[in-house]
């Protein structure tokens, strides 16, 4: 049982045995009542001692400071820290104090969870404590977790603040670091003031399918799965938009939905494979209007969180008070390069993005070549809320054709300290044209293009059937939440973001010890090439040695202080 076990883990588990030869359970079934916390504790106690005389409260002991017949400890709930007080003679009343001596004592860990009842009492130093007068174990914990200190001033030393660790391991950094817990439950409030601001204007929340038969509805790579009852090839949604809209023409006038996508691309600080996004579309609508829409909803967003418009993002102070500045794509690049691409053809922007030192290749059509000039020198200079407006038809299949303006579409984005947030559409409801725009984004996967939107015949007849004037918006949830806590990286403010796989170490027999010595330390080799080299070796010592492994082909061999790893790719 102690194979691969620190002394820590392996003392726990023998203080797991004890309890349980003493008749304590450990892991109890039964409820546990609680009618008080530790936040609630510390704000109010002063103002109503009366109320706190007889107090249930459950948590994990963070610190413990034995002294004798008489104890202190620290208790965290889900709401902060509290100090709490054990007397021996007040927990043991009668001649047995194992549960004080042995149990509290000896056999109790920082990390484990218990119940307390008691009574809430100020120290001769004036801390808010809770006296004990009952100890209920909940759960044994058996890995100790990361000492973090903290000295009077509130500094923090030895702190859980490895970045892969954190995120690996959310259930340990919310634990040794609880001021992280902010962070999420200022995202809960961000979908929860959105989501009351929609439900107020009689706007439906809906569900649509997260397995799609057609990708579609935005510009990007798919992941793709099968269906063996179907026997059919089916995606995770990029985007939720056109069954969305489809809702529209059966004759809802506003529907939402705060949901899950998944684009199979790359990740970065602001990129997660799988990330939340709210769509909404309102019947009888323009962009114009939910330009204001937006303004509207996001200085309530800010109030929510921070009590007024403006959010500190760095080194910025940004008001998300309307109203937003308002640029054309073409006056932005034009703002910020001194270039008009306006008038030009694929040819010359393609030229122009070369003479910019941007890279392109043969796949990108002309709406792609301005979004790479876009992307690269206007961008980050967008700190304040801007609306980047009226992009050219072919970066937007799916948007309706400008009023007044050839070649472009009526079209936002809304960019925030250099990200992009929302986009938003007066949405295309001409089914002639709306196939069309599918068949130009054909061409552009024949190209090479493996982000370009798929054909959705039935999404077309949806629209002759008739959609009315539309306006539709996305919003990167993610990216708001960053934006409002003040985060510079999106696994911040996911819970769980995606991570590689954890390398795990298996450690060698005797025989693949002398197999795997054949192998250079660091290098690559197929199983196959292996055998090949152990002729004096019968089939049968070979099929022994690889029962162990795990059926891989690729292996690795490499050393560390423990000794000889085998890894697997």
């Amino acid at each position: 049982m102690s194979i691969g076990l620190s002394e820590q883990e392996i003392l726990r588990r023998e203080s797991l045995k004890q309890l349980r030869e003493l008749g304590i359970n450990p892991y109890p079934a039964e409820a546990y009542e609680i009618n008080a916390n530790a936040a609630d504790i510390l704000a109010n106690y002063e103002k109503d001692k009366t109320a706190y005389k007889t107090i249930s409260i459950a948590g994990r002991i963070m610190s413990r400071n034995i002294m004798g017949a008489a104890s202190f400890a620290e208790l965290q709930d889900s709401t902060g820290r509290i100090q709490i007080y054990l007397k021996r003679d007040e927990l043991c009343p009668d001649e047995d104090k194992t549960l004080y001596n042995t149990v509290f004592k000896k056999l109790l860990d920082i990390g484990d969870f218990i119940g307390i009842e008691g009574y809430v009492f100020t120290t001769q130093t004036g801390e808010i404590s809770v006296h004990v007068k009952k100890l209920t174990v909940l759960s044994k914990s058996l890995r100790p977790l990361p000492i973090v200190k903290r000295d009077e001033a509130g500094n923090v030393y030895d702190g859980f603040t490895n970045p892969e660790l954190r995120y690996r391991m959310r259930y340990v950094d919310l634990t040794v670091n609880p001021d992280y817990k902010q962070i999420f439950i200022n995202r809960s409030k961000v979908i929860n003031t959105m989501r009351n601001y929609f439900d107020s204007q009689g706007w439906m929340e809906v569900e649509t399918p997260i397995l799609q038969a057609v990708h579609g509805g935005a510009a990007a790579r798919p992941f793709a799965t099968h269906h063996n009852t179907l026997d059919m090839p089916l995606f995770l949604r990029i985007a939720n938009e056109l069954y969305l809209k489809r809702l529209i023409v059966a004759g809802f006038d506003g529907v939402y939905e705060f949901g899950k996508m998944f684009r199979n691309e790359g990740m970065d600080r602001t990129h997660n494979p799988e990330f939340t996004s709210m769509e909404i579309y309102v019947a009888y609508k323009d962009y114009v209007w939910m330009m204001a829409m937006v303004e509207e909803c996001l200085e309530k967003v800010a109030v929510a969180i921070h009590g007024k418009s403006t959010v500190k993002v760095g080194e910025y102070e940004i008001d998300f008070a309307g109203p937003y500045e308002r640029l054309t794509m073409y006056e932005s690049i034009q703002k910020y390069t001194g270039i008009d691409v306006s008038a030009m053809s694929e040819t010359e922007i393609a030229k122009t993005c070369k003479d910019l030192g941007i890279e392109i290749d043969e796949s990108m059509g002309r709406g792609k070549l301005i979004d790479e000039i876009f992307g690269e020198k206007v961008e980050a200079n967008l700190i304040q809320p801007t609306y980047i407006t009226d992009y050219p038809i072919e970066m937007t299949p799916l948007a309706k054709k400008h009023r007044t303006k050839e070649g472009l579409v009526e079209r936002f984005e809304l960019f925030v300290n250099g990200k992009e947030i929302a986009n938003a559409y007066s949405e295309l409801n001409d089914p002639i044209d709306q196939k069309e725009r599918f068949e130009d984004q054909l061409k552009l996967a024949a190209r090479g293009d493996d982000e370009a939107m798929a054909m959705d015949d039935d999404f077309v007849r949806a629209l002759e059937y008739g959609m009315p004037p539309t306006s539709g918006l996305g919003i990167g949830i993610d990216r708001l939440v960053m934006l409002m806590t003040n985060q510079s990286t999106i696994q911040e403010v996911l819970f769980f973001p995606q991570m590689r796989p954890e390398k795990k170490k298996i450690e060698l027999t005797a025989e693949e010890t002398e197999l795997f010595a054949l192998v250079k330390e660091g290098e690559q080799c197929l199983l196959s090439d292996i055998k090949a080299q152990l002729a004096d070796w019968s089939n049968k010592k070979w099929d022994t040695t690889l029962k162990g492994l795990t059926g891989k082909n690729i292996l690795k061999v490499s050393k560390t202080d423990e000794g000889l790893f085998l890894e697997h790719k």
